[in-house]
């Protein structure tokens, strides 16, 4: 079944595409620049090729040019395609409509976020958990957040990420200077610890093996694999966190497509509030991608090695770096939040879960191994002996659909693939077909 994946018609290169030509004004470039005394950060000199989806934009780019009148299906990029509910378009209308009247007019908000909305999350995702108003910043998105934790967090603080893991969490790490050189041969940066999380355990850490770190960044679900960590599986977290003296990052942002008992909160367990940040987002539960809303919880219990609480340094980076959401997103957010239009995400969540389903029976139908699909809204797909950029060029030069290397979240994703259910269901049905006819 796998021999058509072994050869590339097409081996495409992971690499950057630069232009040589040598134009007058190039060359004046050239000679000018050398009497600059600014020199490149050596952080952004560490960081390996573009980042993972600008690089699959690229070669899904080529791949359109090639075959113009090919139909493209896109389950690469989880970016959210079904329309958002008109309650909640309509409060952002409404909001938008009253800036053009004086009494409807406003202008800088809180940094922090509208109170009522941070009312509203903290009502809604942490009832019974003690999280208060205060300890909730309303943001533009939660990748803006990891670089602000990024930010608030000294430089040589030494991390730990899942592997595979979301690949924003190793680049900002890298920018910021906690990454140290890349070493090609596995694939790592020298100073990060990767804590693997495959199907052999679970994909959950082994903590009796991993060292200490000051940071651990940790996604549940997560962010290729769709799995999430279990109860017992998060307590052993926060368990190893207090014993280190370790502050975990805790990446929520998938946490409303959990379907068991597994915890949507790292806050849900007890003490979690003194070693864990938390951030989220209404990125993908609401589909605003496009519309940017996201959160982060700092708790005033969670406190630097001298007492001084985390929560001023994170208002302090907030005001001086952010000016708050938009007015109007956060009434979209606001609405969101309200038993009608939560009852309306619910509908679409359930329509992306039904798609997950089709995927993983597509492919289970074909023998391979399939994980996730269940509490999150990734399908992550082995196939043993290949690579994973192998097996994308194949799918997308072959059945034209546009999947994720799983090589591009970390060396424990080789072999893998993940693809998206955030597809319209005609697209979803379309691509188990072709997938079917392929394989």
């Amino acid at each position: 079944m796998f021999s058509s994946f072994v050869c590339i018609p097409r081996a495409i290169s992971f690499q950057s595409i630069t232009s040589h030509s040598s134009s007058k004004s190039e060359k004046a470039q050239r000679i000018d620049h050398h009497f600059r005394k600014i020199h490149r950060s050596v952080n952004m000199e560490s960081l390996q090729n573009r980042y993972l989806f600008a690089e699959i934009f690229m070669r899904e780019s080529e791949y359109a040019e090639r075959n113009p009148n090919a139909r493209l299906i896109k389950l690469g990029i989880g970016d959210t395609t079904e329309p958002i509910p008109d309650i909640i378009t309509s409060a952002m209308a409404e909001q938008a409509l009253a800036l053009s009247i004086a009494q409807g007019y406003k202008g800088y908000g809180p940094e922090q976020g509208n109170r009522e909305l941070k009312r509203a999350i903290a009502e809604t995702f942490y009832k019974d958990m003690q999280v208060k108003e205060n300890e909730i910043f309303v943001s533009d998105g939660a990748q803006c957040d990891i670089s602000r934790v990024q930010m608030l967090l000294d430089s040589s603080l030494s991390i730990a990420v899942q592997d595979p893991t979301f690949p924003a969490y190793i680049d900002s790490s890298v920018i910021v200077g906690r990454g140290g050189t890349f070493k090609a041969e596995s694939g790592k940066y020298k100073k990060i610890v990767y804590m693997k999380c495959g199907a052999e355990n679970n994909f959950f850490p082994n903590l009796s093996t991993t060292p200490r770190t000051d940071l651990i960044f940790f996604c549940s679900p997560n962010n290729p694999t769709g799995s999430a960590a279990s109860r017992q599986q998060l307590k052993q977290l926060v368990e190893f966190a207090k014993e280190n003296g370790s502050i975990i990052i805790y990446d929520a942002a998938y946490a409303a497509y959990i379907s068991d008992e597994s915890p949507r909160s790292i806050f849900e367990i007890p003490g979690a509030k003194e070693v864990a940040i938390e951030i989220s987002s209404f990125s993908k539960f609401a589909g605003f991608t496009g519309v940017r809303l996201g959160w982060t919880v700092v708790p005033e219990e969670l406190l630097y090695a001298n007492g001084y609480p985390i929560i001023k340094d994170y208002d302090r980076i907030v005001c001086t770096c952010f000016n708050g959401a938009s007015n109007i997103v956060q009434a979209g957010g606001l609405a969101c939040l309200s038993p009608q239009g939560f009852q309306a995400l619910k509908r679409t969540m359930r329509n992306y879960m039904e798609n997950a389903k089709i995927l993983v029976d597509t492919f289970e139908s074909l023998g391979l191994k399939v994980y996730g699909g269940k509490n999150g809204p990734y399908v992550w797909v082995h196939f043993p002996g290949l690579s994973s950029w192998q097996v994308f060029n194949q799918i997308l030069e072959r059945a034209a659909i546009v999947t994720v290397p799983g090589i591009g979240f970390g060396p424990g994703g080789e072999g893998y693939i993940r693809l998206s259910a955030f597809g319209h269901r005609d697209s979803v049905l379309e691509a188990s077909r072709r997938l079917r006819m392929l394989l």
